[in-house]
């Protein structure tokens, strides 16, 4: 089955890849000449960090990889799954809904080739609108309002309207990339952004640079009535993640992990995983987010299974008790 992919840009990060650190001895059977890791819209989180880790893939391996635009964690799903793509990223609900044959890209198909690779980080909600809007609570959101849940199909645009409308939000829904969601902002064709990604939002601090801003935060009880309808836990976004921040701000979020497609290569998936996790730093500079990209985070996926590759990898390096029931092929 082949979907039509949502991209607005074709391959738009590749990498010259560098064998300098490969091992001359691992085992490339079958490994593929090139990879491409699916990823999020421009101006979102996970543009920026699948752009990094594919880079850091691509130099360890010696393998040519890049990074691709696409609608998110759901299409991922299907990219991955089907094999038009190798890699990519999702959140723990998307995934969820996508094994049960709940992925609106393909309604009825579970999406069950689509394995974890590593976990990656937790995906805060957050809202922003300028300050010159006075909204500064969810309370203040107007019925009515114009906001922008990100892409279609996106873990913002599944989840975020059913949390507004959990807490009485009346809004009009309205789609697209962060970066042109925030221009939409800032012209005032936007009255709120509902954010779902990795912290800092590349597209809000830009705005925030150009423009003042209101990172809105959850009261204490639409924090405790989010967690208790979807499945998200509590989060705070640290003062120094945005210079509009004066103390940290109560939020909720969901964990991110990286998908391989199940077939491929056991030794490929080991080496991709063990180039990622082996080297935080390295992460962390490629995007702040990567502060989560830690190997004690394994057992944060519930939901997919392991690809056989990367569950070696933490059996390994991180003792994770891994059942076979939850190894793809076991």
């Amino acid at each position: 089955m082949t979907f039509t992919k949502l991209t607005v840009l074709a391959v738009t990060a590749t990498f010259v890849s560098g064998a300098a650190h490969a091992e001359a001895h691992m085992d490339r059977t079958g490994w593929p000449e090139s990879f491409t890791v699916g990823t999020g819209s421009q101006g979102g989180t996970y543009f920026g960090y699948g752009s990094g880790w594919a880079g850091i893939v691509a130099e360890v391996l010696g393998v040519s990889g890049g990074a691709e635009v696409t609608g998110g964690p759901m299409q991922n799903m299907a990219l991955v799954h089907t094999g038009e793509l190798p890699f990519g990223m999702t959140t723990m609900g998307p995934a969820a809904e996508s094994i049960n044959g709940a992925n609106p890209i393909a309604p009825g198909l579970p999406m069950t080739q689509a394995c974890a690779m590593f976990p990656m980080y937790q995906t805060p909600f957050s809202i922003t609108a300028l300050a010159s809007s006075g909204i500064t609570s969810v309370a203040d959101i107007p019925a009515g309002a114009r906001i922008g849940f990100g892409p279609a199909g996106s873990t913002s645009d599944t989840y975020f309207p059913r949390m507004m409308e959990e807490l009485g939000v009346e809004f009009e829904r309205r789609n697209g990339g962060w970066s042109d969601l925030g221009g939409q902002l800032q012209d005032g064709l936007l009255d709120v952004i509902a954010f779902a990604a990795g912290v800092p939002v590349p597209a809000v601090s830009q705005l925030e640079a150009q423009v003042a801003v209101n990172i809105i935060e959850f009261t204490e009880e639409e924090q405790a009535k989010i967690t208790g309808a979807f499945p998200v836990a509590p989060f705070e976004i640290a003062a120094d993640t945005y210079t509009t921040l004066e103390a940290p701000a109560r939020s909720v979020s969901m964990w991110n992990f990286a998908i391989a497609n199940c077939d491929l290569p056991e030794s490929f998936v080991y080496a991709a995983v063990d180039a990622v996790m082996s080297d935080n730093e390295r992460m962390v500079n490629t995007h702040r987010a990567a502060r989560s990209t830690l190997p004690e985070f394994w057992n944060r996926n519930t939901v997919m299974a392991w690809h056989p590759g990367a569950a070696r990898w933490f059996k390994e390096n991180a003792g994770a008790d891994i059942p076979d029931s939850m190894i793809h092929g076991m």
